[in-house]
């Protein structure tokens, strides 16, 4: 579907590509629109909802600057899939010990894994960055306990909220493992941190902002350069985390499943990153907050909620949404609502034929909370077109 509403009134426009726009992201969406760095139009996914900082599934280009809460604190956090060589006729008909086997091989929530040297040796090039950027700012180490260890203890670990682990069927019953994370408690620290610059910089120029969490660094700027080299290990450490994970991963369904190869190259796509790109003649800072690049030819993961169809997707290069898509279905409803609105005979409900977690800890990520995946696919046939559909038949949820 092509743009369905424009938000003018901001110095640029915003193009939503939806007709489902709440007021509180409408709002945000136009505060991003009024500010001098913005460039062009401010884009807004089919999966559009507010969030904190910036609007998810927001696509906000800007020349010479960047905007560190439009980033975000989950810093890099994104898909990866791979395609197996087995069909559902090799699947166990409990599925329980493979979620237990996955959930035993990878942490989960606030869990994180023991030291190797095997792993010491995976971050050392990661280290050395890292020690760059905390020697400029030390504060950064001081906002989390045994800041030099954790970051490597949580290499290959899941975290918690909508994070999660799926084995999926495609529309071949083909085997898929798809995963979902992010930079963990060092991105957050990293975030956290440069939001908070920003904001200190805007206040002490007397700049007015719409919201303060868009406050930001102008390029030349020693914390622009500073943030870019910060969040560029961030993005970095949040792919190598998925990668060492998807490898615990097919180790324990190895133990568990007939033998198997990969019989695709593993995708992988960040949705909440910053990277320097070229639109429409211009060389701009695009973010994407809960979006993924949908350059044409290049492979996706748009991931439904837990009980939903989840897709693999080739992009078609859409300039009007700045070669871009959305990112999953997108939340209809707050957690806190969720939890007031369902019970766990309604998530036992909708995830029914998955194996998963059935109790009220996961209760804020039932399919209900979250917009129709299918709608949300309709509304950007001018963006992507479908590769695979899959459905989970496991699910591991931080």
């Amino acid at each position: 579907m092509p743009i369905r509403q424009i938000i003018e009134g901001g110095r640029v426009p915003v193009k939503v590509f939806t007709d489902d726009l709440e007021p509180h992201a409408r709002a945000q969406l136009a505060n991003v629109a009024q500010l001098p760095i913005v460039f062009g139009h401010v884009a807004a996914m089919p999966d559009v909802h507010a969030g904190i900082g910036a609007t998810v599934g927001s696509v906000i280009p800007t020349r010479r600057a960047i905007i560190p809460a439009a980033v975000g604190v989950d810093i890099g956090c994104g898909m990866n899939a791979v395609q197996l060589s087995l069909g559902s006729e090799q699947l166990p008909d409990s599925l329980a010990r493979v979620r237990t086997a996955i959930e035993r091989a990878v942490p989960v929530g606030f869990d994180e894994r023991g030291e190797s040297d095997a792993r010491r040796d995976a971050c050392a090039p990661l280290k050395r960055r890292l020690e760059g950027v905390v020697r400029k700012h030390p504060k950064i180490a001081k906002m989390q306990r045994d800041p030099e260890k954790k970051w490597v203890r949580q290499m290959g670990s899941l975290g918690g909220g909508n994070h999660f682990i799926e084995v999926c069927l495609d529309e071949s019953e083909r085997l898929w493992v798809m995963l979902h994370s992010g930079s963990r408690g060092i991105g957050n620290c990293i975030g956290r941190y440069f939001i908070a610059q920003a904001r200190e910089a805007m206040q002490k120029r007397d700049v007015h902002l719409p919201d303060r969490d868009l406050a930001w660094f102008d390029e030349g700027s020693q914390l622009f350069e500073d943030y870019v080299e910060a969040v560029g290990w961030a993005q970095d450490y949040a792919r190598a985390n998925r990668r060492e994970m998807m490898h615990l991963i097919l180790g324990a369904l190895r133990r568990e499943l007939p033998e198997f190869e990969e019989t695709s190259e593993a995708i992988s796509c960040h949705h909440n990153y910053v990277e320097p790109e070229e639109h429409f003649g211009e060389r701009v800072y695009v973010t994407r907050k809960g979006a993924i690049s949908a350059r044409a030819g290049e492979l996706g993961i748009i991931p439904g909620s837990m009980g939903a169809r989840s897709y693999i997707v080739r992009g078609k290069g859409s300039p009007e949404s700045f070669c871009s898509c959305a990112h999953g279905a997108g939340r209809r409803m707050s957690r806190a609502e969720a939890k007031r609105r369902f019970s766990r005979a309604d998530l036992e409900a909708q995830t029914r034929g998955v194996e998963c977690r059935k109790d009220k800890g996961v209760l804020d990520e039932i399919p209900g909370a979250y917009k129709d995946i299918d709608e949300v696919m309709a509304n950007q046939t001018d963006l992507v077109e479908v590769v695979h559909t899959l459905k989970q038949v496991v699910c591991v949820k931080g």
